[in-house]
């Protein structure tokens, strides 16, 4: 297990590696560059004044030469400033941070802890009415977008029922149940928007495992249908689900944009969205950088879960033979 941890830790840093090169290339392909910005908002500055500016941030140079500057500054700790900000990048990345992680830890909590039982009553019950009108719930959630969901959830609780803040997040020192009631709409949009294909996922590997000889068998002997489909079947269709669940994870994290910016939340996604907007490249390399690095971390864990759910596998080896 240490040596597999090992080897794939050296894995990610690796991948770490190429990613970043790739990364500030497509960042360096984009048009225009923070010099450009600078020159739209002050027309007092001359061709000269810009040119000194680019040979002062190194963008006069060729992008390998760039690029090896900025990864030799990264491995020493200094990741350089936000254009946007005036601050140092971890300053800015912190509170975003903090705040994607509270919002999805909540949203992908909610999701597993509804679809998964909502995927195994369907699927012990194929082609019943429950597994019609689970269906039916599910591809309904599929197929409503985010951003209809988020404002007709905004309309209903914030506008007409006065309930729930309207956007934002909560202030600073804010009680629980207040920090609760700001998390509530973008959680609820999260979840509606990925409870659907998540229930799909369990009912699909909990058809198939069903079908499987030792659930028959443990039928066979007796022993009673819940447990079976909860300890004997469950266990083992949870593992294509983790798959799916580790992958999530990651392009929630970057990618809760939509939801991010219907309700001012200050997170990951519109952070990544306003750097590259902005040409703030060092802003945009990290915060990708962050969210290429959840994703690895998440497949990790996945490939660890893999032998919990199922003590035939071996992690980082083959299956024991019986």
């Amino acid at each position: 297990m240490t040596r597999f941890v090992i080897s794939r830790l050296g894995q990610s840093l690796l991948v770490l590696m190429v990613m970043s090169f790739v990364i500030y290339g497509l960042i360096g392909l984009m048009p225009g560059d923070p010099i450009d910005m600078m020159i739209a908002s002050d027309p007092m500055m001359t061709p000269a004044d810009a040119e000194r500016l680019r040979a002062l941030y190194g963008l006069d140079k060729p992008i390998i030469e760039r690029y090896l500057n900025w990864a030799g500054a990264a491995l020493s700790g200094d990741l350089g400033y936000s254009r946007l900000y005036a601050q140092p990048v971890l300053s800015v990345i912190g509170p975003a941070l903090g705040n994607s992680v509270q919002l999805l830890a909540c949203a992908i909590g909610l999701s597993v802890s509804i679809a998964v039982p909502l995927g195994v009553l369907a699927a012990s019950r194929p082609r019943s009415l429950v597994d019609y009108g689970i269906n039916l719930f599910a591809f309904a959630g599929i197929s409503v977008p985010q951003f209809w969901l988020g404002l007709i959830m905004m309309l209903l609780f914030a506008v007409i029922l006065g309930w729930l803040p309207a956007s934002g997040i909560a202030p600073s020192g804010a009680s629980i149940g207040e920090q609760l009631r700001f998390l509530a709409l973008p959680v609820i949009t999260l979840t509606v928007a990925s409870v659907g294909g998540y229930a799909r996922y369990v009912r699909s590997a909990m058809l198939e495992v069903m079908r499987q000889d030792y659930v028959r068998t443990a039928r066979a002997k007796g022993a009673p249908r819940r447990r079976v489909i909860w300890l004997h079947a469950l266990r083992n269709a949870l593992i294509p689900f983790v798959t799916i669940l580790a992958l999530d994870f990651g392009f929630l994290f970057s990618g809760a944009l939509i939801t991010e910016t219907i309700f001012a939340w200050p997170g990951m996604g519109k952070l990544i969205y306003d750097a590259v907007l902005g040409n703030d490249y060092n802003l945009a390399m990290v915060a990708l950088m962050f969210a290429t690095g959840l994703v690895l971390f998440a497949n990790l864990l996945a490939d660890l879960a893999y032998g919990w759910l199922d003590p035939r596998i071996v992690v980082g080896g083959a299956a024991n033979e019986s």
